[in-house]
């Protein structure tokens, strides 16, 4: 049997970094997926879902050096349930609603986009922002050996 899930989203924090004690590194941090369409009426309806992720090892230390909020990420894993059930976390949000919360244990991660799609504040830039980019600037390579994961 195999399980394997693949989300494309925004993170919603930065990311969180801590050691178990044998020195393992786990990282955790929040994934916005976002899902639009026109329902019956053709009125635009936009649904979003989060991930609350977590990733080990060395996989962990790049996430929580590279990662910030607003990061757009593809994130490779499988759904963690609830022990107890084995179904997705449902709990009450503060107000009294009911609320699920989706975890994943993420294997792997791939950034989405490039540095240029992010600002400085974690914020996406408006395509005004960008207006200098007239792109027939050159490409920046990136040697393999740079890349940290």
């Amino acid at each position: 049997m195999y399980q394997k899930l693949i989300i494309v989203g925004n993170l919603g924090s930065d990311p969180k970094i801590e050691y178990m004690a044998d020195s393992t590194a786990v990282c955790t941090f929040s994934l916005a997926t976002n899902r639009r369409w026109n329902n019956a009426q053709g009125q635009p309806v936009e649904e979003t879902t989060w991930f609350r992720v977590s990733i080990w090892g060395k996989r962990a230390e790049a996430a929580n050096q590279y990662l910030q909020k607003g990061s757009k990420v593809l994130v490779e894993g499988r759904l963690k349930p609830d022990p107890d059930t084995g179904s997705p976390r449902i709990f009450n949000k503060a107000n009294g609603d009911p609320a699920t919360s989706y975890e994943v244990t993420a294997d792997n991660f791939s950034f989405v986009g490039s540095k240029a799609d992010t600002a400085a504040d974690g914020q996406t830039p408006t395509r005004a922002n960008n207006a200098q980019d007239t792109g027939n600037q050159p490409r920046q390579t990136v040697a393999e050996d740079d890349i940290p994961f």
